[in-house]
């Protein structure tokens, strides 16, 4: 009776760590930084050139079926918003063969996205595949003129 009972707790923990995690999968966690926080830019050598207003920059690996799913959704956005200006720009790096890379963005999963401002400061963090109604509404927010 007692294994029982470990093992039902076991199953309960282990539900309500997944519905948890499924839960924050994808959500948009804003940066703790201003805009204007030099020490805080982004940059990744051999990575082509960021946006002059928005880069929304993925971190994907080879065997992420996700990782493939996401590179579609942002950067047929970014095409969207963008017109050809080079100011909304879509980045995945492949962190396959860049480990380095991977530990000092401190990736857990991939995909992982970071929105990055104009000066290449880091604005939001997406861990997983993002909801993509949240990631145009940030947008919006950032490109809209009471963004600073």
């Amino acid at each position: 009776m007692e294994t029982l009972t470990v093992l039902l707790g076991l199953v309960a923990l282990a539900t309500a760590l997944g519905l948890v995690w499924r839960a924050r999968t994808g959500r948009i966690q804003r940066a703790r930084t201003s805009a204007t926080d030099a020490d805080n830019r982004i940059s990744i050598a051999g990575a082509p050139e960021f946006g002059t207003r928005i880069t929304l920059l993925q971190f994907s690996t080879e065997v992420c079926t996700p990782c493939k799913t996401t590179h579609t959704l942002l950067s047929g956005l970014a095409s969207e918003l963008d017109n050809g200006t080079g100011a909304v720009v879509h980045v995945d790096i492949d962190v396959t063969s860049r480990p380095e890379i991977a530990n000092q963005f401190k990736l857990l999963q991939s995909p992982t996205t970071f929105i990055l401002d104009g000066n290449g400061v880091l604005q939001a963090r997406i861990g997983g595949a993002p909801k993509i109604n949240d990631v145009r509404a940030e947008l919006d927010r950032m490109l809209s003129p009471a963004f600073v």
